[in-house]
């Protein structure tokens, strides 16, 4: 699953490809995808144009003059930017038909979504996320959020209602640089342990968007982008640790987890 950086890369490739371009049609192929009626969908977009493209945790934000067009990639999501005339492929379910190109989503599992909402919606629709993890988040915050919770540290990182954007792979790495095994209960962190995880989470993301993500599966080059941060990860899918430690593999809240037993404390 494309995690923050990831998403943060897809948003700055497409601000360069459709941004201004007035929407001319839409077809939509595996309604599905789309949350809202499929005609008002349509007719609200159609003839309009988008303005500005923003990140928000793991989601895609479209902004045209009236309304957000929400986008979560989730598993198998991508965008492809392509030529008026190009074949359509298997998996293309949602076609924008743009001035002088298509802004295709391809979804291989179909369990992407998209929905349109009206702009004083946007706040409402965000309640229930955290702050992005990459954002100057007080470790105050992390530990009111989690002292009392008797769940594994990387549960927590990945229940999007705490800090967003952290998925299996940076959840790992942020362990690792926070010197904290996934499997300690929130409940035993202390406030310097939540500051080295915001800590952690800030430097991780932003070099993984410094090297435009991660190409691990699901998250390929769609639009002539290449992930380089799977050359930087210490834990995540490694079988020895940098300190010459064997890495353990355990499966932590239904994920699979990559630590260090030496370098990552139990507490």
């Amino acid at each position: 699953m494309p995690e923050l950086a990831e998403v943060y890369t897809v948003k700055e490739v497409l601000k360069k490809q459709v941004l201004h371009k007035r929407i001319k049609n839409i077809k939509i192929l595996y309604g599905k995808i789309i949350e809202n009626d499929i005609e008002d969908f349509k007719n609200k977009l159609i003839g309009t144009e988008f303005i500005d493209i923003k990140q928000r945790a793991k989601y895609l934000v479209f902004e045209t003059k009236d309304y957000f067009l929400i986008s979560h990639l989730r598993m198998e999501g991508k965008y492809f930017v392509k030529d008026k005339d190009a074949k359509l492929e298997k998996h293309d379910h949602i076609i924008f038909e743009l001035d002088d190109c298509l802004l295709i989503y391809n979804d291989t599992r179909k369990f992407g979504r998209m929905k349109l909402i009206d702009k004083d919606e946007y706040n409402d629709y965000f309640a229930n996320i955290g702050p992005d993890a990459n954002t100057d988040v007080k470790p105050q915050y992390l530990y009111d959020k989690i002292q009392n919770k008797r769940i594994p540290i990387k549960g927590l990182l990945l229940d999007q209602s705490y800090i967003a954007g952290l998925g299996n792979i940076y959840a790992d790495e942020v362990l690792y640089e926070a010197k904290l095994r996934p499997n300690v209960l929130g409940c035993n962190l202390d406030l310097k342990d939540c500051e080295n995880i915001l800590k952690g989470a800030k430097k991780v993301l932003n070099s993984a968007i410094e090297h435009k993500g991660t190409t691990i599966r699901s998250y390929t080059s769609s639009l002539g982008v290449k992930g380089e941060y799977q050359n930087y990860l210490h834990v995540h899918t490694k079988e020895v640790c940098k300190c010459g430690n064997k890495i353990t593999k355990e499966k932590i809240c239904g994920r699979t987890s990559y630590y260090c037993d030496k370098c990552q404390k139990a507490k």
